[in-house]
């Protein structure tokens, strides 16, 4: 005769790791979209990442679709 095991697994809800996580990526995004203006590549560019403004070129439409000014 073969028996057979029920495994009982209590999922209580999202581990608060991951919610970290999400908020971490979700704060990192909005900077870059809303706020950014030179200033991620400025840690490798230097001054002349304010003048190109290549992250604020790549999200310049969808600052304006999420209500960001820039200009």
């Amino acid at each position: 005769m073969s028996q057979s095991r029920q495994i009982n697994v209590s999922k209580t809800g999202v581990p608060t790791i991951a919610i970290i996580a999400l908020a971490i990526i979700f704060a990192a995004g909005l900077f870059v979209v809303g706020f950014d203006q030179g200033h991620i590549f400025s840690i490798a560019f230097g001054e002349q990442a304010f003048e190109d403004l290549y992250i604020h070129e790549l999200t310049h439409d969808m600052r304006h679709a999420a209500g960001f000014p820039c200009h």
